[in-house]
């Protein structure tokens, strides 16, 4: 289970490694892109204010002077637009006042960018009277400002971001295969327990058939091993049975009756069958099914007389001759409950978690497998119910499942006729104990 474990946080693990991998390579895309749409726009506005302020149709003797009026700090990357006048001979005169040395070079009407003091400066010329030339100018130190902090920002968030996914997608994982762990574990434990309980009576029929078949017998002792290779082979039988119900029920479960099933009269049809059972271990069956309003329920019948019959079998099998079982109907505004008590050795609180597990038993009591109280739960989940096991004020266990009631408007006629008053339809087996029932 250990190494199970292990399998299980290692895969995980792989799972979320791929899935930051793959964000990851997608962050990178999504914000390279937006750098270079941030780095681009904000050029694009840095070359609109430039060519702007060289505008052809003002005259260079304007457009000086409105350089001049221009008031400017210290800093020249403060300064919006920087004016230079170039004469023919390729010496600048700063225009604006406080604009860098403009370096000596050819100039020509095309935009360039040069290295200018503490940052780059974006540059266009126009001709001017005389054969020089008017150089604007505009620091991208603000560009790239902007580009340090995104790219900052980037730098911090993207790791920050990737590790939360990486653990966020690391719990999912193990979330989501936590079932399908706890899935496999079961049907490795079902397996085990399944061969485990099938080798029993299949040991006892080849014991006896061999015994049988080694030396002569009298008649009466081939008869005795009949009947326990019988006995065993019924039993064998109604482990088969239990199990294909529960694989069909587990692969398929067939979906909840339409029409409303009278509880009490599931469970006093169920009680009368026992009756003998529980004369014959001298145990007083009680049963109390008066319940009003009607307890109905939405569920097939078949079910519920199974449930029940689970139910009152395990009470009868673990309550000690002259003890009691009662069985008892209880309906409100909108529950339904069935109750079977029993003044058996209870069940202790500790055991109730494991208490519908398959093949999980209480005690070593023969005659049960383990799974009639799995195929109850099984039958309870299904229809909607729900478990209350407690303690009875008769001394021994109390199981309880409510259900909500079904309401008199969906009960129609036709059905209740066709059933009988609400009874189930459904083949009454011999007061024989429920196949497969064990706590």
């Amino acid at each position: 289970m250990r190494t199970s474990a292990g399998n299980n946080l290692a895969h995980s693990a792989r799972v979320a490694a791929i899935a930051t991998v793959v964000i990851a390579a997608v962050y990178l895309l999504a914000v390279s892109a937006l750098d270079v749409v941030v780095n681009e726009r904000l050029s694009a506005q840095v070359r609109t204010r430039v060519a702007a302020a060289l505008d052809p149709d003002v005259s260079v003797a304007s457009v000086i002077s409105h350089a001049q009026s221009l008031h400017r700090s210290e800093d020249p990357d403060d300064v919006p637009v920087l004016l230079w006048e170039v004469d023919s001979q390729g010496r600048s005169r700063a225009v604006t006042a406080g604009a860098p040395a403009l370096p000596r070079r050819t100039w020509s009407t095309g935009a360039i960018t040069l290295g200018m003091g503490p940052s780059p400066f974006h540059l266009q010329a126009r001709k001017a009277p005389g054969g020089g030339w008017l150089v604007a100018g505009e620091s991208l130190a603000d560009v790239g400002h902007v580009r340090s902090i995104l790219l900052s920002f980037e730098a911090v968030v993207g790791p920050i971001m990737l590790l939360a996914i990486f653990l966020g997608s690391w719990v999912i994982g193990l979330s989501a295969s936590a079932p399908v762990e706890r899935t496999r574990r079961r049907q490795l434990e079902f397996a085990a327990d399944a061969s485990h309980e099938l080798r029993t009576p299949l040991s006892v029929i080849e014991a006896e058939v061999g015994l049988s078949l080694s030396m002569p017998r009298p008649a009466p002792d081939y008869r005795a091993s009949l009947e326990r290779v019988s006995a065993e082979g019924r039993r064998l039988r109604r482990i088969v049975e239990d199990l294909l119900w529960l694989a069909r029920f587990d692969s398929e479960p067939p979906p909840p009756g339409e029409e409303p099933v009278d509880v009490a009269v599931i469970a006093s049809s169920c009680s009368e069958r026992f009756a003998p059972v529980a004369e014959a271990r001298l145990i007083h069956l009680a049963v109390d099914c008066a319940a009003d309003p009607p307890p109905l329920i939405k569920a097939p019948p078949e079910w519920i007389d199974r449930l029940t019959g689970v139910l009152v079998d395990n009470a009868c099998r673990y309550t000690p001759k002259g003890g009691s079982v009662k069985v008892s109907v209880a309906s409100g505004a909108s529950r339904v409950g069935l109750i079977v008590e029993d003044s058996g050795p209870g069940i202790p609180p500790a055991e109730r978690g494991q208490l519908f597990d398959r093949f999980h038993r209480l005690s070593d009591e023969p005659g049960g497998a383990g799974l009639g109280l799995a195929i109850a739960d099984s039958v309870v989940r299904s229809t909607g119910g729900h478990w209350r096991v407690g303690d009875s004020a008769l001394g021994g266990a109390r199981m309880e499942i409510n259900w909500h009631r079904a309401g008199p408007s969906e009960w129609t006629p036709h059905r209740r006729n066709r059933h009988g008053s609400g009874r189930a339809d459904t083949n009454i087996e011999s007061p024989a104990p429920a196949h497969g029932v064990s706590r």
